[in-house]
């Protein structure tokens, strides 16, 4: 599709936490190559207590949203949907761009109902037809169809979104934002550079620190010459410090030290990036970097790994996969205890023996 030079206002429906934004990536640049003159507004959540929404942290200065509104997940109150109504009829879009997550059709009629009816807005991209709503499934790989892949072919009306382009996952990170990086890791953006992210807010998705410390403690014996840097929200600080107990060499935690963008730009320095099913992985994705992950089975395989070829997921297709617990009660986080050390070890050795994922210094980010 050629640019629509005419479009003005852009409304974007996208809920989620900071992986759900960053799988939004390559339809967000779509959206701002059809409408270049548009101004873009996120309609999403925002977490209990912020000012802004998770998405601000990802996307910050990008230019691919200049703004945020407001939404309540699963509100009922129609003042708050009036409030809402009311807010998007000032705003004006010319055109929303519908990118949720699979729901219902009785759920995507009430969107549209919402939008169309209550909001006033005349055009709407992505709503689901009854065939889009079924995840695709390769019988070869055992893979469903990754949450990016399913976004891009909801939008495909406005064009090809492209997710297989890794261009098409640039933050636009900026100066400020690189150099932030660079202080924090200090010596260490000199050298081969292990980065490591082990927490998560879900226990269904824990390894456990007894194994990321173990599995530093491994690798640094194997790759003395690598630097270790732990990064994560501040609530992460005290795993990653119990982890970097098994690393030997040089290391820094950074866990609550950094934004999201910031901590994008450390990865930019990695070789390689440890960690669970988490945001910091999709964030190293995003610069390329290959990730070998001990992935839960509460969601489907394929969905939400990290998009890319290069990297090494570990994931066990025990009974019970699929339950998308948060909390797992019954089976004892069975998909995780049952990953070794060993594997994940493994895993990172083939990462970093691959002669394509060399990492040297020219390839390492330049400040003026």
């Amino acid at each position: 599709m050629y640019p629509d030079l005419a479009v003005r206002k852009v409304l974007v429906y996208r809920l989620g936490s900071l992986g759900d934004t960053i799988v939004s990536l390559p339809c967000l640049h779509l959206i701002e190559r059809v409408f270049p003159n548009s101004e873009r507004i996120l309609l999403t959540n925002y977490p209990v207590h912020a000012k802004a929404p998770a998405a601000a942290g990802v996307l910050g200065d990008s230019g691919l949203i200049h703004g945020y509104m407001r939404y309540s997940v699963g509100t009922r109150d129609p003042r708050a949907l009036f409030r809402l109504a009311s807010e998007i009829r000032r705003f004006k879009p010319d055109v929303l761009v519908y990118m949720m997550s699979t729901r219902s059709p009785r759920a995507v009629l009430r969107d549209q109902w919402f939008f169309q009816w209550a909001a006033g807005i005349k055009r709407i991209v992505g709503l689901p037809r009854d065939d889009q709503r079924i995840r695709g499934f390769d019988p070869d790989t055992g893979l469903y169809e990754a949450e990016a892949t399913r976004l891009a072919r909801g939008v495909s009306a406005l064009g090809d979104a492209a997710p297989g382009d890794i261009g098409n996952w640039d933050l636009r990170l900026t100066l400020a934002e690189r150099q932030a990086a660079r202080t924090a890791l200090g010596s260490l953006a000199g050298k081969p550079l292990v980065v490591c992210g082990p927490g998560t807010k879900m226990q269904a998705k824990d390894w456990g620190q007894e194994n990321w410390r173990a599995l530093l403690a491994r690798l640094t014996g194997r790759y003395p010459r690598c630097g270790l840097a732990m990064v994560g929200a501040k609530e992460d600080a005290d795993v990653a410090d119990y982890a970097l107990g098994g690393w030997n060499s040089n290391k820094v935690n950074l866990c609550g030290r950094l934004s999201p963008r910031e901590t994008a730009a450390v990865l930019e320095y990695a070789s390689v990036f440890l960690g669970p099913d988490s945001g910091p992985m999709h964030l190293a994705a995003c610069a390329g970097v290959p990730c070998v992950i001990a992935f839960s089975a509460r969601g489907l395989p394929g969905v939400w790994f990290p998009f890319g070829p290069q990297h090494k997921i570990i994931y066990h297709r025990v009974r019970c996969a699929g339950c998308h617990l948060e909390t797992c009660v019954s089976e004892a986080r069975r998909c995780l205890t049952s990953i070794t050390v060993d594997e994940m070890a493994a895993a990172v050795d083939e990462v970093l023996s691959a002669e394509r994922h060399a990492r040297t210094l020219s390839d390492f980010p330049t400040l003026p």
